[in-house]
């Protein structure tokens, strides 16, 4: 790394500096994209264990080199030194560090976030208080031991992904190869550092157990991960509803839903008690942190730029900042009526699908649309029958990785925020055409109505575990 501050343990000569040394890196990404869509291709005959273990040649080396794609990793540690050190890191911010002798810590920090508090979640906090409280102030450990906790979520998708896949019907070695072995988690999550696979691993166990038969255990591992970073809890909310239209009575429904409230509310309610937090973290940092990032290709910052830049150029003076602040509001109202909507109309054999596109959704229409977001959604969508062999799943795994610099920064500058909302308008009128066309030739996938075997007998075993008869009987009763 040039930054003096995050310095790695080893500094390779690179002839011709820096400059070569960020094409090799683009070469690098661009040689693990062609193998990526190479291994897609030959991916039935790889079967899930030979990927599994293809997934752990390409993402150890990854895990042991230093933090790329963003500097985030080191806001985590300074973050988690607030809190080690008896501050509240929801109202003090890494600014601090500066005069409790942990300036070296600071200097890690992009000088964009130093004076921010913390937006993620009190579990996650406290697990990196305790990194700190092991690694000291040692950099480059303490970025190692991060990346150690975020394999945790590789593990939990190694594991729950293709069994999601199995209970859907779908394929569980293209579930795999979407998500663990995809340029997006292995550059944007683990080479970057960002706790968002964890967040996406515990969603994606939350939803699988609940198929399985277990909604209150798929419950309290949403709100779990609600504890890293907040929009899981909208898992916890889609598994209440889905299997409370199950039960037979009003009565039955209520009690369920009353269950699943106390469930959600009693592993919220432990975590806040034991990292010492209390309710702090439901703070405004928690979302207004991310909307002080201008990106553009976030949808709302992109029309709000265009549309000032537009009334600009006939002479008309606006100031592109409001404009963007009242498109974020548009953005975010339009998705809670989406996500409203879905809800009302979740079924148990629709969970993965509605849950999964409105975390697409809500990553994309949020205040910023960094890439590694819309893993929220892809954990679960890539498990989906017809909705993960789309190519749109690719397209956005392989452009991702090219968006942002290996510093962190977004490779496109905000005044190119027309051409890529011409883009995306592009690339809307495109789906809405093939999806009329699937329509018109009756190809519709689990969420248009044609329920496959596989996915009704995965719905029969979950009602009947869950209401305490045998599961064999109900599959083969399907």
């Amino acid at each position: 790394m040039a930054d003096p501050a995050t310095r790695w343990w080893y500094t390779p000569a690179v002839p011709g500096g820096r400059g070569t040394a960020t094409v090799l890196v683009y070469v690098g990404i661009a040689v693990l994209c062609l193998a990526w869509l190479g291994l897609g291709r030959r991916v039935d005959e790889a079967g899930p264990r030979r990927l599994l273990v293809i997934a752990g040649a390409w993402l150890v080396p990854v895990a042991l080199g230093p933090a790329l794609f963003s500097h985030d990793a080191y806001s985590y540690l300074a973050q988690g030194t607030v809190l080690h050190l008896g501050d509240n890191p929801y109202r003090t911010p890494p600014a601090v560090l500066a005069g409790l002798g942990h300036g070296h810590v600071l200097a890690a920090v992009s000088p964009f976030w130093r004076h921010v508090t913390a937006p993620y979640g009190p579990l996650f906090l406290g697990l990196i208080s305790v990194v700190v409280a092991v690694t000291g102030s040692h950099l480059v450990a303490g970025i190692l031991a991060i990346r150690g906790l975020e394999l945790v979520g590789v593990v939990l998708i190694a594991r729950y992904l293709p069994r999601l896949a199995t209970a859907l019907g779908s394929d569980p070695s293209r579930a795999l190869w979407l998500v663990l072995l995809s340029p997006l988690l292995i550059l944007e999550m683990i080479a970057a550092g960002h706790n968002d696979v964890l967040m996406a691993g515990l969603l994606l166990a939350g939803v699988t157990v609940a198929l399985q038969g277990r909604p209150l255990l798929g419950i309290a591992l949403c709100a779990l991960a609600a504890t890293f970073k907040f929009p899981a809890l909208a898992g916890a909310a889609f598994i209440a509803v889905a299997w409370a239209r199950e039960e037979r009575t009003p009565a039955a429904r209520a009690q369920f839903v009353a269950a699943a409230a106390l469930t959600a509310a009693a592993v919220l309610a432990a975590v806040s008690l034991v990292t010492g937090l209390g309710v702090s973290w439901l703070s405004g940092s928690l979302f207004s942190s991310p909307a002080r990032v201008r990106l553009a290709i976030t949808p709302s910052t992109g029309l709000g730029f265009t549309a000032a830049s537009l009334l600009h150029d006939v002479g008309v003076a606006v100031n592109s900042r409001h404009l963007e602040a009242v498109m974020a509001g548009v953005s975010t109202a339009l998705t809670g009526l989406v996500g409203l909507w879905l809800l009302v109309h979740v079924r148990v054999r629709l969970l993965a699908v509605y849950l999964g596109g409105l975390m697409l959704l809500a990553a994309a229409a949020g205040p910023a649309a960094w890439p590694w977001y819309l893993s929220w959604g892809l954990v679960l969508l890539a498990g989906v029958p017809g909705v993960q062999r789309s190519p749109a799943l690719v397209v956005v795994s392989v452009v991702s990785v090219f968006l942002i610099k290996p510093n962190g920064i977004l490779a496109l500058p905000l005044p190119s925020a027309p051409v890529v909302i011409a883009v995306y308008i592009v690339l809307a009128g495109l789906f809405w055409r093939s999806r009329r066309g699937g329509r018109g030739r009756g190809n519709r996938g689990p969420a248009g109505g044609i329920q496959s075997r596989a996915v009704r007998s995965a719905r029969g075993v979950a009602l009947t575990r869950f209401r305490g008869r045998d599961p064999v009987q109900a599959a083969r009763a399907q």
